[in-house]
């Protein structure tokens, strides 16, 4: 049972396994208590207002409702939400992302437990961790260069998205394989959820690059990442 002191959480990840992992790997934590684990967005977002935790620990890719959307749903009923975010991807486009969509933190899944329980109490804390690098002053900076519309020097970021996708004539289907990278999808999970092979898929990803002019699969992300935010203002 949790004490009065104690920092309670709930895990959200669609692999059991992980959230296993997870929730052991901080059984003996001083002042964090597990309350609840959930499978996907929906699950997170019913359980959380069952369990009311104090920090949410989630992932950003999950099917159907993703960590991301859940956590916006959840942020429109209770403003006071604490989310730190988990993913294979710490790049500065996934950080402002996580900052857009109201997230305290994110760290890696390849995260050691003394840099897990020192983010889980920071976020408890009111405060944000990002990693050591991302200060407060970086943070700032970091918002100001997106929202500003510098997103940065890759060819996707210059002139435009809505006029990049007309000109590429992007289909529905690469339009939806786009935004699963963007949400961080693996080509294995794309192919999961689109009922394609993984083949087609990395296909769909050399399509999109040609198409885009884009020579580099963390500039396809960035891109990605950038027509996600563009699109959901």
């Amino acid at each position: 049972m949790p004490s009065p002191n104690s920092i309670r959480i709930i895990v959200a990840d669609d692999h059991s396994l992980f959230r296993s992992g997870i929730i052991s790997l901080l059984e003996d934590a001083a002042e964090i208590f597990v309350v609840g684990e959930a499978n996907d967005g929906m699950d997170l977002y019913n359980k959380y207002f069952d369990l009311r935790p104090d920090v949410v620990l989630v992932d950003i890719s999950m099917p159907g409702v993703t960590g991301i959307e859940a956590m916006q749903k959840i942020l429109e009923r209770d403003p006071s939400a604490k989310a730190l975010f988990l993913s294979m991807h710490e790049g500065e486009e996934y950080v402002y992302h996580i900052l857009k969509a109201g997230g305290k933190g994110l760290i890696s899944k390849n995260v050691m437990k003394g840099e897990l329980v020192y983010a889980i109490k920071t976020i408890f804390s009111g405060r944000k961790y990002f990693g050591a690098y991302w200060t407060e002053e970086r943070l700032d900076e970091l918002k100001e260069k997106y929202s500003g519309g510098n997103a940065g020097s890759s060819s996707a970021a210059a002139g435009g998205f809505s006029t990049m996708l007309a000109e590429a004539s992007l289909t529905q289907r690469e339009i939806e394989i786009l935004k699963l990278i963007g949400e961080g999808y693996t080509s294995n999970e794309i192919a999961a959820r689109t009922g394609l092979s993984k083949r087609t898929i990395d296909s769909h990803r050399i399509h999109l690059m040609s198409k885009l002019g884009i020579k580099t699969l963390p500039e396809l992300i960035k891109y990605a990442i950038q027509y996600i935010l563009q699109h959901r203002d």
